[in-house]
Formats: C-alpha cells, sequence, structure tokens
C-alpha cells in the first residue's frame, strides 16, 4: 500500500459520510456511504477479510480516497445516490445488481403527486432520485421524511374523502382541499431538496419561515415549521444501516467502545435494554429488548405486566430486574452482559438493588439520561479509572455527583448511538405493551375482574340487567335475586369500591 494511503487511512474519522475511491490518474471509480467512515473504509484493507473477486480488482486500482463527513446516516444515505448518479464512478456498476436498484418516483407535475419506490426508472415526466442499493434504509428514512413532507403515495379512483393517512399528518388532503396543490407541490420542492443531499440549506430555510411567520404572528404556520424541522432533526438521529454494515461484535466500533470505556474484559455479546410504560399509573408494564452483537435480537424480546400498583417508577424498574433475574429466568434466558436502564440515577438505583439482592452484582449495569443522552454509572468507578482514551472517548465530559458519575460522550459517538438504539427499541416496546393491554380494558367491563364472578355468572347477570353498566348500578337486594346472598354481597361491594 503507497504511503499517501497508509496516511489517510489512519486519518479517516468516526463520523457518518461519503466516501471516494480513487485510482492513479486521480478519477473517482467507487462511491460509497458509511455510518463510521474509518471503520467501513478499512475494511477494504483487512487481510483477513473475504471480497469477492470484483472487490479485489476495485482494492488494486485504489491509489487514493477522499471522504465527506455528514452530520446523519440519512445524509450519508442521500448523497450516496446523487453523487453516484452524477459522476457515474465505473466499479458502482459494476459491484451492484440492477434487480436490487430502487428509486424514489415523484410525479411532481401532475394534478396529484405522488411519491412512491420504483425498480427501473421510466420516461414518463417524473423526477427520480436514486439509484439506492440498500432499499430498508430508504423505505425508513421515506417513512420521517413524510411526517416532515407529507406526500400521497397512490391516488384512489373514486376517492372523495380524506384518507386516515391525513389525519395522521403524513398525506396533503388534496380530496377534500385541505391542502392546495401549489403547497403540496411547495412541500414536494422541499422534499426533492432533501433527497438531492441539500439538508442544511433546507434546515436554514425553514428555520427561517418559521421565525417569520411567528414574527407576523401566525402561529399556526409556524408551528408547521417547527414540527418540519423537529421530524428532520428526529431522522438526523435515526440509526437507518449501520446496524447492518457490521454484525460483528470484534469489529463493531459501538461494542469495543463500550468495552473500552466500561473497562469490560471483551465487548458486550448480549445487551438487555429495559423501559417502564402506564398512563397515570394504570396498565403499567416493563420491556426488555435485547441486542446481540449490536443488533437487535426480537425472539428474545420478554414483557412483564407490573404486580405492584401506582405510578413508582423506582419501585417498577426494581421488580422487572428482580424478575428478570430470577434463578428460573437466568437459567432459560441466560446472563447479559450488558444491562442498560432508561433513566437517571432514581431507576438505575433501584435496578442496582434489584441485581445486587439477586446476587449477580458482577453483571455491568448503566443509565441512559434523556435529557442530554447521558450515561450514568454508579461508584466505586471513579473518573481516573474510566478509559476515555482513543476516538471519540477523548472528548467525554465526565462529571460526579454524589455516588454517580455522569459521562456525556459527542453526539456522533458510535456508543451513544448503540445506546440510543437500545433505549428507543425498549421505549417502543414498552409503549406497545402498554396499548395493547389499554385496549384491552376499554373495550372490557368492569365484571371481568369481579372476584367470584365467572363467564356463565356474567351472561346471567347482563341477561337479567341488561349491560354491564345497570349490574353497576343494582342494588344489593336485586342481586340478591339472580345470586343469592353471600355472592351478592361481593359483588356489591367490589361494584361499590369501583363505581
Amino acid at each position: 500500500m503507497i504511503k499517501k494511503l497508509e496516511t489517510k487511512l489512519k486519518n479517516l474519522p468516526i463520523s457518518p459520510g461519503v466516501y471516494f475511491h480513487k485510482d492513479k490518474t486521480g478519477e473517482i471509480i467507487y462511491i460509497g456511504k458509511a455510518a463510521n467512515l474509518r471503520n467501513r473504509v478499512r475494511q477494504y484493507f483487512q487481510k483477513s477479510r473475504y471480497r469477492d473477486p470484483k472487490t479485489d480488482v476495485l482494492v488494486n486500482e485504489i491509489a487514493d480516497i477522499d471522504w465527506t463527513e455528514l452530520d446523519s446516516e440519512a445524509d450519508a444515505l442521500f448523497l450516496e445516490a446523487e453523487l453516484v448518479r452524477r459522476y457515474m464512478p465505473r466499479f458502482n456498476i459494476m459491484l451492484r445488481d440492477d434487480k436490487s436498484l430502487q428509486f424514489v418516483r415523484i410525479d411532481y407535475k401532475s394534478d396529484y403527486p405522488t411519491v412512491s419506490l420504483v425498480r427501473r426508472p421510466l420516461d414518463d415526466g417524473a423526477r427520480y432520485f436514486g439509484p439506492y442499493i440498500n432499499g430498508f434504509a430508504v423505505k425508513k428514512a421515506l417513512r420521517y421524511l413524510r411526517r416532515a413532507f407529507p406526500y400521497a403515495t397512490k391516488r384512489s379512483v373514486g376517492q372523495r374523502r380524506v384518507s386516515l393517512h391525513y389525519h395522521l399528518g403524513l398525506d396533503p388532503g388534496l380530496e377534500e382541499g385541505k391542502t392546495s396543490l401549489s403547497q403540496y407541490r411547495a412541500n414536494l420542492r422541499k422534499l426533492m431538496k432533501y433527497l438531492e443531499g441539500g439538508r442544511q440549506s433546507l434546515l436554514v430555510e425553514i428555520e427561517r419561515d418559521m421565525k417569520k411567520t411567528a414574527k407576523a404572528k401566525d402561529f399556526e404556520t409556524a408551528a408547521h415549521f417547527r414540527n418540519q424541522l423537529q421530524a428532520l432533526n428526529q431522522l438526523g438521529r435515526q440509526i437507518l444501516f449501520s446496524d447492518r454494515e457490521i454484525q460483528d461484535a470484534d469489529n463493531d466500533a459501538a461494542l469495543n467502545g463500550l468495552a473500552e470505556l466500561l473497562g469490560l474484559k471483551k465487548p458486550p455479546v448480549r445487551i438487555e435494554g429495559y423501559d417502564i410504560s402506564h398512563m397515570q399509573g394504570t396498565d403499567t408494564v416493563a420491556s426488555m429488548v435485547v441486542f446481540s452483537s449490536g443488533v437487535p435480537n426480537k425472539t428474545a424480546y420478554r414483557k412483564f405486566k407490573m404486580r405492584l400498583p401506582g405510578n413508582d417508577d423506582f419501585a417498577h424498574m426494581n421488580e422487572v430486574i428482580s424478575r428478570r433475574l430470577s434463578e428460573k429466568n437466568t437459567s432459560e434466558w441466560s446472563v447479559p452482559d450488558l444491562i442498560l436502564i432508561d433513566g437517571g440515577k432514581g431507576q438505575l438505583s433501584s435496578a442496582l438493588q434489584a441485581r445486587d439482592d439477586a446476587g449477580l452484582s458482577k453483571i455491568p449495569m448503566i443509565g441512559l439520561a434523556k435529557r442530554y443522552e447521558e450515561i450514568i454509572l454508579k461508584k466505586p468507578t471513579t473518573p481516573q479509572n474510566l478509559r476515555l482514551q482513543g476516538g471519540s472517548l477523548e472528548s467525554a465530559r465526565v462529571v460526579e455527583s454524589g455516588d454517580f458519575i455522569t459521562i456525556g460522550l459527542p453526539e456522533q459517538s458510535p456508543v451513544v448511538k448503540l445506546l440510543q438504539r437500545i433505549r428507543d427499541e425498549s421505549h417502543r416496546f414498552a409503549i406497545s405493551y402498554h396499548s395493547t393491554l389499554k385496549r384491552g380494558r376499554q373495550t372490557g367491563s368492569i365484571l371481568d375482574q369481579a372476584p367470584g364472578i365467572g363467564l356463565v355468572t356474567r351472561k346471567k347477570l347482563i341477561r337479567t340487567f341488561g349491560s354491564a353498566k345497570a349490574v353497576s348500578l343494582a342494588s344489593s337486594d336485586e342481586l340478591k335475586l339472580v345470586l343469592g346472598t353471600a355472592r351478592a354481597k361481593h359483588l356489591y361491594d367490589y361494584l361499590k369500591s369501583h363505581h
């Protein structure tokens, strides 16, 4: 390898971006995207890594490397496609199968513009963006972009009313004139600008419009622009493809970074994330998500219905960790290499107490505070013992507070991105289970939980009184006629306490 190339490989950043392989004449021969430029580009030159013959030919021709750092994986995804289309590097064509390529199609000039994914562009007057090799990442990104710039995906023949997607804020509602065609096209122009890689200028433009409309006291429009900014910033924090780039724990920067930071002997293979969800203390549940080698292992996910009543996140976190680390569950599910708690010092303290009570104090456990995405550790770890050398860990902020240490890493750190992914997945899974229980309770009746009242008796009561509500309003004497004295008294007392 030539010395110039070796030097550039050493200086590669760990941020997302787009990289350019060049031959000895300076011609761009391949363009690729990366969630971590250093890890991705160095893979090409690892002798231990298997390469197919076409990639071997590419590596032999690489004489120079350049790159462009970006703020997010979404920026890298869309800029890569734009630059491939612009430069048409020969190895991008050689290394990719046409059947896997996808394009975003926007028929902007239509009287009912739609946005869709297609395999091949046609000469039909529509705008095409791509090609994209990673269809999964594009679909995921488009879901977030649709929140910022609502668009229609198809036109239903004869449809005169707006669809459900309009009420969810994902469709312009052209059918009922909720949005004019000119406003819709203006929105699509912003979407196309983003797809062309103009995220930064677009953010500036939207922020300027937001301030302008707010100053004119047009607060409804200003709120619309604010929501667009929030949706775009949320997309910027999403992991779109990095979890599919490297699935080997030994080569994963995030897992190695965690091991380095926490002083672990090896990268954690099994990481479990926990979160609590409830609505004013009702239908309280907890989630357990599992990431194996940095990738979600959904077959290992578990959910817990809390036994303790009320609204106490600390007590509920203690309960779920106690149940998880019971002898039965540790033998069936194995022991995690690291536990991540969604919350700050209070939640982490409760979880640590449950862990120690279970006699498993050697399991590393950390918290992730939502506000500043800070990592929370319990002493006796000290700032001097933390391993903060190398890569993004060098710029870590470490603050001592009582029995805890708070670590703030750069937002683009692979460690932070992995922990955010685990935390967000545990939050999603908890909310999903909570919503299921809530729907079930709302569609059930007060008689479902009544002690001593089975299915046959419930049917008999409803047949007699007409409805569950009528049963709940019945007098003790009326219930005696159906159930007898003893059961009627128990049911009457139960209904009175829940009325």
